[in-house]
């Protein structure tokens, strides 16, 4: 069986790790918090010190890292890139630019090494519940070497060549940005003319309007929880990102330009710390100024 490495032990990688470890994987792990990877030792696995410690023995090295820059600092490093096996994979689960994607694949290849780039959706709950959709680029023969080390953490799809997991993770980014922006606007709707939003879900459901988004962010709303799921400058990222992309092949993404806005004044008002729902609060001081103006 082969040995994992894991690489960031946060909201996301945690319950990915054990997903791993409950599967029988030998597993290594690494974060700079050593004190976020006690949770795994009780499923058996190891913990490392050092990032070279994770990587040398390791068949297949998982990163999940915040951002570009942290991917950047750790593929970029000698203890990553002279520790790592000849032959080994190195999937990066981390939501990045396409750009990075392709260029740690070229570097990586360059010294025998694969690469995937295989972002995720489905938030914490679908880390926990081992149901994350998972994206994967690269090419296609090493994809299916690592298929069922992906099956333990989800539901992985092959979409094309290195970088296309990430254009396909900036897709899906746009979808949840812009519907979440639309639940709050349905929920503020309902509240303010009187009507139960709870009862409004329920109605919903099954119907063209419903989804996860609905279901779960709704409800966030509703109870005005924004305990941090997935977080707002995370999201905000990831639409800065997209419309990068996008301006790369000469494209115009209006209302992803819109939500971005959005969620950098969220961002810049303290909340970027708060569940990504948490757009729902900026519809609200949005309101709030109208009315006072």
């Amino acid at each position: 069986m082969k040995k994992i490495g894991f690489i960031g032990i946060g909201l996301m990688g945690l319950p990915m790790a054990q997903n791993i470890l409950k599967a029988g994987y030998n597993l290594k792990a690494f974060n700079r918090s050593i004190n976020k990877t006690e949770p795994l030792k009780e499923l058996g696995a190891e913990i490392a010190s050092t990032i070279n410690d994770v990587v040398k023995d390791s068949d297949i090295v998982i990163t999940m890292l915040t951002d570009d820059t942290a991917i950047d600092d750790v593929m970029s490093s000698s203890n990553f890139l002279d520790n790592l096996k000849s032959g080994s994979t190195v999937i990066d689960m981390s939501s990045v630019k396409p750009t990075t994607a392709t260029k740690h694949y070229n570097n990586l290849k360059s010294k025998n090494i694969n690469y995937l780039d295989a972002p995720v959706s489905g938030g914490t709950i679908g880390a926990e519940e081992a149901s994350l959709a998972i994206m994967v680029g690269g090419e296609q023969i090493v994809f299916d070497e690592a298929i069922e080390v992906f099956k333990t953490m989800g539901n992985p799809t092959w979409v094309g060549p290195s970088g296309s997991g990430q254009v396909s993770k900036l897709a899906n980014q746009v979808i949840v940005g812009l519907t979440i922006g639309a639940v709050a606007e349905a929920v503020t709707l309902c509240e303010k003319a009187g009507a139960n939003p709870n009862k409004m879900i329920k109605a919903l459901s099954g119907g063209w309007a419903d989804s996860k988004i609905l279901q779960t962010h709704g409800k966030r709303m509703i109870d005005k929880d924004f305990t941090p799921k997935g977080k707002t400058s995370v999201h905000l990222k990831d639409m800065n990102n997209i419309l990068e992309c996008a301006n790369s092949f000469n494209t115009h993404l209006p209302i992803s330009n819109l939500v971005k806005e959005m969620y950098k004044t969220l961002v810049e008002n303290g909340h970027g710390e708060t569940d990504h729902s948490s757009l729902y609060k900026e519809i609200e001081r949005i309101n709030k100024k109208w009315v006072e103006d």
